[in-house]
């Protein structure tokens, strides 16, 4: 549901946009010793923590209980690990990134920003990482329809189909993925090689169809063929590259958990079907309320089963 995941990273941003913007008179606030304030299910949260986030809420002009969002977070990220939801440091790296590039910061101005203000960039970044595998663990539920009230595809289509529409296309993607591998205890001696390596497979890429055959010359290189993907469900790191590609072209190779990656263009079509039908109305029909709605009722039912201890 891309509506649903675009609302949920960006509502907590809105305002944040507007504040950056503005320059800050504050001076660096004191440091504080951190102590253990509530425990989430053996999970600690400190006074330090709540201090960063109360900072946090004033630099985006926002009213909250710096704890309670706290606990809420908490709560959100068990349960994304529970879900196997991992979100990387690359994948942190790169949103922080591109937040301070859309809103015309350099990564100094940024990192100025976040720490003049109390908020620190590590806490930020770990906000960033909540939100990501938050929507992702919305998107899990809303797939399963465990509470979400989820449909059908052919009833989605016969209720498109009764409003007057017809059925709606998406672009279908024939996709194969090439990592160039990096062992985590190798990361720091190996990535640079690893990612010139990879640019250079890049540049001469020319299809799928040839590209066993050029990696076969080279270590630890896995090509993977993912198959046939609808633009709607493209992973959202990689779906504004593989949308820009031309077909028989790859994206730009990015850093991963896994080491050097880029992703093939194998071909593309528009197709018209029962299960395009079903993402499109249950994209247009998610609003933000409704899914502020979804996701706080994701968050009581934790809350309800959760252990939470004040100290």
């Amino acid at each position: 549901m891309p509506t649903m995941r675009k609302h949920l990273f960006s509502a907590g941003f809105a305002l944040l946009v507007a504040a950056a913007s503005v320059p800050l008179t504050v001076m660096t606030p004191p440091a504080f010793a951190s102590e253990i304030k509530y425990v989430v299910n053996d999970i600690p949260v400190t006074t330090g923590d709540i201090a960063h986030r109360a900072a946090f809420l004033k630099l985006q002009r926002k009213k909250g209980d710096a704890g309670q969002e706290m606990i809420d977070q908490t709560l959100r990220m068990a349960e994304a690990k529970r879900l196997g939801i991992r979100i990387s440091d690359a994948q942190v790296e790169a949103a922080y990134q591109r937040f301070a590039s859309s809103n015309k910061m350099q990564l100094s101005q940024l990192d100025g920003v976040m720490e003049k203000s109390g908020v620190g960039k590590s806490h930020f970044k770990e906000f960033i990482r909540a939100q990501m595998a938050w929507n992702q663990a919305l998107s899990a539920r809303n797939r399963s329809g465990d509470g979400t009230g989820a449909v059908s595809e052919q009833d989605l289509v016969r209720k498109m189909l009764e409003k007057g529409g017809s059925k709606p296309s998406a672009t279908e993607y024939m996709l194969q993925q090439v990592i160039f591998v990096v062992p985590a205890a190798e990361r720091s001696a190996t990535l640079g090689k690893r990612k010139r390596e990879a640019d250079a497979m890049r540049a001469r890429f020319n299809g799928c169809n040839t590209t066993r055959e050029f990696a076969k010359g080279l270590i630890d290189v896995t090509v993977r063929d993912l198959g046939r993907v609808l633009a709607p469900q493209l992973p959202s790191d990689w779906a504004e590259q593989i949308k820009a590609t031309r077909v028989g072209g790859a994206t730009v190779t990015r850093e991963t958990e896994r080491g050097v990656e880029f992703i093939g263009i194998c071909s593309s079509r528009e197709v018209s079907d029962d299960k395009v039908a079903q993402m499109v109305f249950q994209g247009e029909s998610s609003g933000d309320k409704n899914a502020d709605e979804l996701s706080k009722k994701y968050v009581d039912e934790l809350k309800a089963k959760a252990r939470i201890v004040k100290r």
